[in-house]
């Protein structure tokens, strides 16, 4: 074997001009796919950061049921003390959990005493809600957010707040129904006005928790859900499955797990674009692939052509059938080994490039955010892997066809 390797290396080296040519395209599908991965990589982990860190948090635990039936927040679906009381219990026994925040969600009329409109509310721990949501005082586009939102005080969403004309300073009165049917209404002062961070028509604006429990004449730390941040996102998968396995211990009246838990892609529109990048990715991908697999099948059918007469006099010497397969399927290997290696060895120099160039974009209202393209080992493991194995399967065509040539007409050949 190493002396067949040896002999497709030499051939290589004979038809420099091809060889080279070849390699080209194989290295710049290689560049080409570990930027678009790594660029295209980078780009969603931060939009998934800012959408997690400014609002959702990594994954969300609620009551049974309350997720189906979230768009008319029901008061109903709350979680008790108790419940509430035994979920914290479950998150700190946890290391890989960082914080999470407890939340009443609700929906209100808002009134500048002159018009009104509804609005949807999260009555929010404001120390708990920032170690969990860290971007969020900076979605704050007018006013204060020292404290994020102070008692007696409310963020207004920037829909309401232009269409109400109200500005930081304002007084205005939320009117809510509790539970049982009774309407209660508490004066406030506008502390800020908090841009959309739900998408253009976003109408969800923050208020302190004890506030929230004030105007819905709560008792007790009845919440709504339970917004939580790990210290690492990738362990998401594994931290749900693990909470899902221990807090399914607790059982409804119906005899179903009492609480339910969901990342940030089911409780978020945005996911669809975090998939739309991974597919794009995806086609990009094998766009690149069919590159490298034309490129080199091409070579080595011309190679098999121009040297039809030096196949016919191995083969006449006595060579076998399968040590001309095996000969022609090495100068793809390595065609494909080079333009791997040299590809991978330019891309991270062009990767690294990038990330000291600080090259910033905008992502609705967020701007200055640095493209940071960053790849892993596994990814640079499978680009190579796909090229290499591609480069060798494209030339087994033009090997077998080598391999079953006649001797005497293939030295007939001119």
């Amino acid at each position: 074997m190493t002396k067949l390797i040896k002999i497709a290396a030499r051939n290589l080296f004979r038809y420099r001009r091809r060889t080279v040519l070849t390699t080209l395209l194989i290295t710049i599908g290689v560049i080409a796919m570990l930027l678009f991965v790594s660029t295209s990589g980078s780009f969603k982990s931060m939009m998934v950061g800012q959408i997690t860190d400014s609002m959702l948090g990594h994954f969300q635990i609620h009551k049974k049921g309350y997720v189906s039936s979230i768009d008319s927040l029901p008061l109903t679906m709350n979680m008790k003390p108790k419940m509430y009381e035994k979920a914290e219990q479950f998150l700190s026994e946890r290391d890989d959990i960082e914080a999470w925040s407890p939340r009443i969600k609700f929906g209100a009329m808002f009134s500048n005493y002159a018009e009104t409109t509804n609005i949807r509310l999260n009555g929010v721990d404001p120390e708990k809600e920032i170690a969990t949501c860290p971007e969020l005082p900076k979605r704050i586009i007018a006013g204060s957010s020292e404290s994020l939102v102070k008692r007696g005080h409310i963020l207004v969403p920037e829909l309401i707040a232009k269409g109400l004309k109200v500005k930081p300073g304002d007084g205005i009165v939320l009117v809510a129904t509790n539970r049982d049917g009774s309407v209660n209404g508490i004066n406030f002062i506008v502390q800020g006005v908090l841009e959309g961070i739900s998408g253009p028509g976003g109408r969800d604006g923050y208020l302190h928790i004890k506030d929230a429990r004030e105007l819905l004449r709560i008792e007790g730390n009845e919440i709504s859900e339970i917004a939580v941040r790990l210290k690492q996102a990738s362990s998401l998968k594994k931290t749900m499955a693990d909470l899902s396995g221990t807090m399914g211990v607790l059982k409804n009246q119906k005899g179903k797990p009492a609480f339910e838990i969901h990342g940030w892609n089911k409780l978020s529109p945005f996911s669809n674009i975090a998939k739309m990048i991974d597919l794009m990715t995806l086609f990009i991908n094998i766009m690149l692939v069919s590159i490298v697999l034309i490129s080199v099948m091409n070579v080595m059918i011309m190679a098999v052509y121009e040297r039809i007469r030096e196949i016919g006099t191995i083969a006449a010497m006595g060579t076998q059938p399968d040590a001309i397969l095996k000969l022609f399927i090495s100068e793809g290997l390595l065609l494909g080994i080079l333009g791997a290696v040299i590809g991978t060895s330019l891309s991270l120099i062009i990767i690294f490039i990038l990330q000291q160039s600080e090259i910033t974009f905008s992502f609705g209202r967020q701007t200055g955010l640095v493209l940071y393209p960053v790849i892993d080992l596994p990814q640079i493991l499978i680009a190579s892997a796909m090229v290499i194995v591609v480069a060798a399967l494209a030339s087994v065509q033009p090997a077998w066809k080598a391999s079953k040539m006649d001797p005497i007409e293939a030295l007939r050949h001119v």
